[in-house]
């Protein structure tokens, strides 16, 4: 597995990616006892916010190298790449994931599936459905961070030119972000309730990823000094959310009893529109994690760590069939959720999304070696005088 790894990355990005997609499917598991142990549990941020800060940092050090090499138009255009693929991908596990749950609707008699899921709009006008499906307007759910991801991508191509000042760059991102949260706008939905990513909001937290992982030439990546201060303002803010947060998950009524706003003030943390206390926590939780772990950690090419970041590396893969387990997951759950199926649940699902990391990191390895390798020789042609 080590061969496989590209340790010219951060690491560490690829490493919480992967711990992200985990959590990922863990959470997309309904009784699963592992859930209790997420960020969802302790953070006002959880897994989806980790995912679409590390594609910005990632995107950020990549595309930048690229557009400072090539120009704009050409890493442009491997963004716009990127979003094909991303598309693709997304079409392919709305038709795995809507026939995978409609199959089991009518196997196991579970019409409320379709309604959990919001699929209902395949039962009802089929046809009607994939049209928008396809135009990204509707989104079952589970089926809304690659629509997230894939209109992110094409923001950044379109203002990839103002990573040269990050601090406009930024700016701009949060003059729209306030604009967007003050006058709710959002990109139409099916369900006409917009859609449950908000892009228009969420491109903040993509692009203050992008900020932290691109250096303009000549210039350092715009990150907050590393000190004892910083990190102090950090913990005096997570702490308390982590309280808040396990007592609104796990003591919602001694939560409400409380005197003062506090339950009103946790409910009041969106996910759609992406709160202030969401963005907040996962920079705070991002530098406490810098302040503590240098690029440079031995342990991040260790056993423990080596699986989550192999699995980070191929996040696109490991993704879509974390969707597709989580399903299986839910249904194996509902016949027993004891602790041996509990077991058995997460044991197969992580083991089935390190091998297809690990697949998905071999076929590429194979893919660079045969682009990189000299020219085979010119075969000697006969000699027929």
């Amino acid at each position: 597995m080590q061969h496989l790894i590209r340790s010219a990355r951060d690491l560490r990005a690829d490493l919480f990616r992967g711990i992200a997609l985990w959590f990922i499917f863990i959470n997309h598991v309904p009784g699963n006892w592992l859930g209790l142990l997420t960020t969802r549990n302790y953070s006002f941020a959880d897994a989806t916010e980790v995912f679409v800060f590390l594609a910005g940092y990632a995107g950020g050090i990549a595309y930048g190298k690229l557009m400072e090499r090539e120009g704009w138009f050409f890493a442009a255009s491997r963004v716009v790449g990127r979003v094909g693929t991303l598309y693709v991908a997304h079409i392919f596990l709305l038709v795995v994931f809507t026939a995978q749950v409609g199959y089991s609707a009518a196997a196991l008699d579970r019409a409320a599936y379709l309604d959990e899921l919001l699929l209902d709009p395949f039962s009802d006008d089929p046809y009607r459905a994939l049209f928008w499906a396809l135009l990204l307007v509707y989104q079952p759910s589970f089926l809304n961070i690659l629509p997230l991801y894939i209109v992110l991508l094409l923001i950044f191509a379109a203002a990839m030119p103002l990573m040269r000042w990050p601090t406009l760059m930024l700016g701009l991102s949060i003059a729209a972000y306030g604009l967007v949260r003050m006058l709710g706008l959002n990109l139409p939905a099916l369900h006409g309730t917009g859609w449950f990513f908000n892009p228009l909001a969420w491109q903040l937290l993509f692009f203050c990823g992008i900020a932290i992982g691109y250096a303009p030439p000549g210039a350092e990546p715009l990150r907050a000094p590393k000190n004892r201060v910083m990190l102090a303002v950090c913990l005096a803010f997570m702490l308390p959310a982590a309280a808040g947060m396990l007592a609104a998950w796990h003591a919602p009524d001694w939560l409400q009893a409380l005197p003062g706003p506090w339950w009103a003030l946790i409910d009041s943390v969106d996910k759609s529109g992406l709160h202030p206390f969401r963005l907040m926590s996962i920079l705070a939780g991002a530098y406490i994690i810098v302040f503590f772990v240098p690029k440079t950690a031995a342990w991040l090419q260790g056993g423990i760590a080596r699986p989550f970041v192999l699995m980070g590396q191929q996040a696109l893969p490991v993704f879509c069939v974390g969707i597709f387990l989580s399903f299986l997951g839910r249904i194996a759950l509902e016949k027993s959720d004891d602790l041996a199926m509990q077991a058995a649940v997460n044991i197969a699902g992580f083991g089935v999304l390190l091998a297809v990391g690990y697949v998905s990191g071999w076929y590429g390895q194979k893919l660079r070696t045969a682009r990189d390798a000299p020219p085979l020789p010119p075969r000697a042609q006969p000699d027929t005088a």
